[in-house]
């Protein structure tokens, strides 16, 4: 199993928008190296819901439900489809991420511009850490 971070802006799709559905088809990606970490998952596969822009927060746990497929007309962007696990007992902030030791070398802040990226295991237990009550 591998472990990812997602990320959305809540007034476009928010943490609450997914358990309100159940699921959904995480699409949308138009960047190329984010469209290359989507085809790498695969079902049973982790990721934490991340609030971008307003939020700047870790709010949640998803788990990967199907592996890609084509997203978009030209059929070159890509999609999987997730659903929500649990809620972080408490959000993890962007401030609190960043000025945590252990998570230094976290792809989210090293190529902060990616909605979709990986998580090292070690990292992935201090998110879960961080997050608990």
């Amino acid at each position: 199993m591998r472990y990812w971070l997602l990320r959305s802006e809540p007034d476009a799709y928010s943490w609450d928008d997914l358990i309100r559905d159940g699921a959904t088809e995480w699409n949308g990606v138009r960047n190329y190296t984010a469209r290359n970490f989507l085809k790498e998952m695969q079902p049973g596969d982790r990721a934490i819901f991340y609030h971008s822009n307003t939020q700047k927060a870790a709010v949640g746990v998803m788990e990967i439900t199907r592996a890609w497929q084509p997203d978009g007309d030209d059929g070159k962007w890509a999609s999987v489809a997730v659903k929500p696990l649990e809620a972080l007992a408490k959000p993890v902030p962007l401030e609190a991420i960043k000025a945590e030791p252990r998570l230094k070398a976290l792809e989210m802040l090293r190529q902060s511009r990616l909605s979709v990226t990986p998580v090292r295991d070690d990292e992935w237990a201090v998110l879960l850490e961080m997050g608990a009550a």
